[in-house]
Order: structure tokens, then C-alpha cells, then sequence
């Protein structure tokens, strides 16, 4: 019978007796904790025996389901609570062989001048023994959770701190990045004036040597044209054929710096650029120590 009952007050789920019983609306019982445990593995509100959805997020508790519990378990304790040598209770605590007793052991052979006491007497100072060494247990609980506390501060401080840097970080980077920019546009502008200034001038030696070219070319092409005139109209315009072949151009002249000037572009480049990125640098260190100091 009792056997039974047992099996009546067992929740479904753990198969325990009932530790803070709830009803669902479906009249089913659980463990609040074991209901609480399922609904969050499953996902969904529904009862673990007949799958119908609850509506409420905090069931009610089954107060008559619990006192039966109780009562159970208060009961089973006591039929428990008996000497298994002489079927009396278990009055006497046994502090020589650590045991519970009755009294017909107490005055046994077994237990003979042994130091017993009420079991209510030593639960009492074994709980007086077990509260003293509580006491440092508790106290290392509170320092180790203030330890926590302040590591998981600790924790959100360096998020935040790294959250900052990055973003200082990054800033810091664009200004290089962006003196980089400035400086390639400078010195690429340096270039392209040279350019301008070196073909332009380049321009103008080519027309003028297609000119004189072209002055040249006339005059040979006369004087081939004379050579190959009859003898009367070779004399005959001899003297200006031999004026004009009296060529006044001076030679070409040699090309001097011409081309680009590459190694004053390129010369030490990095150098440079690095020398003047040297007061930018300045500044970042400046606002770092600042920053630090804040």
C-alpha cells in the first residue's frame, strides 16, 4: 500500500517525490523545478505527459499535492528511525561508535559504558560544530564572489577600454592615412609640373627643328634641282645657288636635362615623407599621454 502511494507522489519527470508540486491546467503535477527544466529544453509550454500547452508562465502550486509530500516523507522518516537489533526507536546518539541507538542497545554489552546522548542533544552540537566551520566557508564564499564581481567588472572595462582604443586607433591610422594621401598628391603634382614644363619645352625644340627641317630640305632639293638644269641655266644662277647653299643653322643642340628629374622625386623619398609625418607622431604621443593621464 504504501508502496503505492509512493508511486503516486512520484513526479513524472524525476521520478522523485514531489519537490514544490505545480499544477498544470490539464490537472497534470511536476516539480516545479523538473517543469521549469523541460519547458526550457523543449522550448514551448506543454505538459511532459500529455503535451497540451499551458497558458500561464507560472503555474500554481498543488498545495495539497505538497502536504501529502510532507507528510509522506515525515512518516517514512520516522518508520526509518528504528533500531534494527530490537525494532525500538532510535532515541540515543552513540558518540563512541558514531551511531544512532535505542536504549536496550545503550545497555547492551555492545554499547556498555559507551557515551550516548539524546539525539536531539547531538544533532544540536554537532550543528553547533558544523556552524563554526561553516563560518570561514562563508566567509571565502563572500570573498571569492567579490573576487568574481570584480573580475567580471574587470571583464566589461576591457571590452569598453578595447571598444575606445579601436576606435582611437583607427582615427589615429586615418590621419596617417590620410597625410599619406596629401603628401602623394603633393609630390605627384611636383611631378606633373615638371612634365608640363619639360614637354612643353620639348614641343617647341620639335617645331622649331621641323621648321629648320624643312628650310633645309628646300634648300637641298634647289640646289639638286640647279645641278640638273643645262649648262646656261646652271651658270646662269650659280651665284645665288652658292649663296643659298651657304646654310647658316647652327647644329642641333645636345639635349641637357631633358628628361625627368626621377631621383629628385624619388631621392629619399620615404625619408622625406617620414620626417615630416615626424610632427603628426608628436602630437599622437601628446594625446596618448593625455588620454592616459585623464
Amino acid at each position: 500500500m504504501a508502496s503505492s502511494l509512493e508511486e503516486d507522489l512520484c513526479c513524472p519527470v524525476c521520478t522523485d517525490i514531489y519537490k514544490d508540486p505545480v499544477v498544470l491546467s490539464c490537472a497534470h503535477s511536476f516539480c516545479k523545478s523538473c517543469l521549469k527544466k523541460f519547458w526550457k529544453t523543449k522550448g514551448s509550454r506543454e505538459c511532459p505527459v500529455c503535451r497540451r500547452r499551458s497558458s500561464k508562465d507560472e503555474p500554481p502550486l498543488n498545495l495539497v499535492l505538497r502536504n501529502l509530500c510532507e507528510t509522506f516523507t515525515q512518516k517514512k522518516g520516522q518508520r526509518a528511525a528504528v533500531c534494527s537489533r530490537h525494532g525500538d526507536p532510535l532515541r540515543l546518539f552513540c558518540h563512541d561508535d558514531q551511531e544512532l541507538v535505542c536504549y536496550s542497545c545503550r545497555d547492551s554489552k555492545l554499547h556498555k559504558n559507551h557515551d550516548c546522548s539524546p539525539i536531539d542533544e547531538a544533532a544540536a552540537d554537532r550543528k553547533e560544530e558544523l556552524q563554526i566551520k561553516l563560518e570561514p566557508l562563508q566567509k571565502k564564499l563572500k570573498a571569492f564572489e567579490e573576487a568574481k564581481l570584480t573580475c567580471d567588472k574587470t571583464a566589461q572595462h576591457i571590452q569598453t577600454q578595447v571598444q575606445h582604443t579601436e576606435k582611437q586607433i583607427r582615427e589615429e591610422f586615418e590621419k596617417l592615412h590620410q597625410f599619406l594621401r596629401d603628401e602623394e598628391v603633393v609630390i605627384l603634382a611636383a611631378l606633373w609640373e615638371e612634365e608640363e614644363q619639360k614637354s612643353q619645352m620639348m614641343k617647341e625644340k620639335i617645331e622649331k627643328m621641323s621648321r629648320e627641317i624643312s628650310s633645309l630640305s628646300d634648300t637641298i632639293r634647289t640646289i639638286e634641282e640647279q645641278m640638273g638644269a643645262d649648262d646656261v641655266t646652271f651658270l646662269q644662277h650659280y651665284q645665288s645657288t652658292v649663296e643659298r647653299a651657304q646654310c647658316t643653322l647652327q647644329d642641333p643642340e645636345r639635349l641637357s636635362g631633358a628628361l625627368i628629374n626621377v631621383a629628385k622625386h624619388l631621392g629619399n623619398l620615404k625619408f622625406r615623407v617620414w620626417e615630416k609625418m615626424q610632427e603628426i607622431v608628436q602630437y599622437m604621443k601628446a594625446s596618448v599621454r593625455v588620454e592616459q593621464h585623464s
